[in-house]
């Protein structure tokens, strides 16, 4: 396997979801946790942020903790990925709350056949890489990422993959995103979205 590498923004991460602001950090920290239960059941997993309730529930899961050095999502992977030995890595984020370990391994084949490979968002942005190694990444995130991050593994001369895994490909961004998801959403975020619906 891989080890794994989760960015958290925090409540920072999660504007555009309809709810008061607490039931939106709740819903932040619930998808972080059905992540980091997943990975954990995977590889060893980092947790990068700054958010202090992420920190403290990524580290009862049993995660590793890095401190998100600031700039954005890319300096926060790339701070993660520089405490991991020169093999196969992952990066996942952390509103992908339907993930279970299969996605997980699934996508580390890639990297362990030495491809670099992602999961490319319905938006076109990037939901999660396969690194054949840590020092492959660059920071490419934002709108349009996935086709950045191709291009760039081309690049360096890799083959490349577009793994289409289904509960990697589906974010949560918007609640019509959570209510489309809801069957296949991880307990914690069941739990959160239970609430939000009586408000």
């Amino acid at each position: 396997m891989a080890p794994i590498v989760i960015p958290f923004r925090g409540l920072a991460g999660k504007q555009r979801i309809d709810a008061p602001e607490g039931l939106r950090e709740q819903l932040a920290l619930a998808m972080l946790g059905d992540v980091v239960t997943a990975c954990i059941a995977t590889d060893r997993t980092l947790v990068v942020t700054r958010d202090e309730d992420g920190g403290k529930l990524a580290d009862k899961l049993g995660a590793e903790l890095v401190e998100d050095p600031g700039g954005g999502q890319g300096p926060a992977v790339a701070a993660g990925l520089a405490e991991l030995p020169d093999r196969p890595a992952l990066v996942v984020n952390a509103d992908v709350p339907c993930i279970v370990p299969h996605d997980l391994r699934t996508l580390a084949g890639v990297a362990e056949l030495g491809a670099f490979g992602l999961v490319e968002a319905d938006d076109g942005t990037t939901n999660a890489l396969a690194l054949p190694r840590p020092k492959v990444f660059a920071p490419l995130y934002g709108a349009g990422s996935a086709a950045r991050f191709r291009e760039h593994a081309v690049s360096l001369r890799y083959e490349t993959s577009t793994a289409v895994i289904p509960n990697l490909v589906d974010d949560v961004d918007t609640r019509a995103d959570l209510e489309r998801l809801s069957l296949r959403i991880g307990p914690r975020t069941q739990a959160a979205l239970g609430v939000l619906r009586t408000l």
